[in-house]
């Protein structure tokens, strides 16, 4: 145990037997979004850390990919259950909120906490400009059926629904050629340096515990915030918030626990590469992966979810890419870099507020 415990904030793992108990006895939702986001917390920095094990053996690309992908599996959890319920506003929202936390709020945190401690951090231009150039691919898809919708919508709901369909094809089959290029053709681009054991502080683990924990601690994420989500629209209600503002912040932050505070993480260790390959990688699974197979199952629940998203999110979506392609051109990073991120995404997130339900 000694090896997993090492901080007084493990002693929230408390916090998961404590929800599971208060969702079985049908507490107060209010209480059991406060011990289900406690619990989240000591289980981000655990993932973190297996993470960051994990990426001693494969790799910084392999390693980024691994942890996006890992965190990602929390937001699709809860977005399958929203889409089960017929939600689907509340599910483009929490799209949309994911994609703006991560590449605003987690790159940007994690650009303030490494720039605390190192005047200047180096990433992978390469990387980052492709993660870029992807990122506003993804912005094209979701403003394809917008406009679609606001120029033509008297071709009726079932050809929008066709639209959003194959555009989620493209995006998914280009998600697919990505990995292809990042792993594969051009992997020396993205591989990084191969961490030495002693930079990570403590007896390393092996490739099968690493991936054991990322995958058992992943497991326990989702559940927790499976949990948490359910007692939001209460918690939201009793506090007067809106259900744009619930989707877009709330429910993404949640969702996205992981990534946030792992890339922090990997940022005041020097590690920008990892940092920006979580932010940035996870915003494109959000938006080439989740978004076409939330598309895809809505089938099966016989409940067809588009791609139409609301003016302002498309604006949101397409203002922020454009800022993080302009703040990773150089391949370098400070602290202010890192504020006006956050600055960013706070301003956005105070129009969300404002929003009429």
């Amino acid at each position: 145990m000694r090896r997993f415990v090492t901080s007084w904030l493990d002693v929230l793992l408390l916090f998961i037997p404590v929800t599971v108990a208060l969702e079985v006895l049908k507490a107060d939702p209010l209480f059991v979004f406060v011990t289900s986001a406690l619990a989240i917390i000591p289980l981000a920095g655990l993932l973190g850390r297996a993470t960051e094990h994990l990426t001693t053996h494969v790799g910084v690309g392999v390693g980024s990919l691994l942890n996006a992908s890992l965190g990602n599996a929390a937001e699709l959890i809860i977005a399958l259950a929203a889409l089960r319920e017929g939600l689907h506003d509340v599910v483009k929202a929490s799209l949309t909120g994911s994609i703006l936390g991560n590449i605003l709020l987690v790159l940007g945190a994690s650009m303030i906490a490494g720039g605390m401690k190192y005047e200047r951090q180096k990433f992978n231009q390469t990387a980052a400009g492709m993660g870029s150039s992807l990122l506003l691919l993804a912005a094209v898809g979701l403003i394809i059926p917008a406009l679609f919708h606001f120029t033509a919508a008297d071709r009726g709901v079932k050809i929008e629904r066709e639209l959003s369909l194959e555009i989620a094809l493209v995006l998914f089959l280009i998600y697919g050629l990505s990995l292809a290029f990042s792993l594969r053709t051009h992997r020396h681009l993205f591989a990084g340096d191969t961490h030495d054991v002693h930079d990570i502080g403590e007896k390393p683990w092996n490739y099968r515990m690493s991936l054991s924990v990322l995958t058992v601690v992943t497991i326990l994420i989702g559940v927790m915030s499976e949990m948490l989500v359910g007692a939001i629209e209460p918690t939201a209600h009793r506090l007067g918030l809106t259900q744009v503002f619930v989707g877009v912040i709330l429910v993404a932050l949640v969702g996205n626990a992981a990534e946030h505070s792992t890339a922090v993480l990997m940022a005041m260790k020097n590690k920008m590469d990892l940092a920006l390959g979580i932010a940035v990688g996870s915003s494109l699974q959000i938006a080439l992966l989740v978004a076409p197979l939330l598309v895809f199952a809505s089938y099966l629940f016989g409940s067809p979810l588009d791609l139409i998203f609301t003016p302002f999110e498309v604006a949101a979506v397409t203002v922020s890419v454009l800022i993080l392609g302009f703040v990773a051109m150089d391949g370098e990073s400070h602290w202010m870099e890192g504020v006006m991120l956050v600055g960013v995404y706070v301003m956005l997130a105070i129009a969300f507020y404002f929003l009429p339900a």
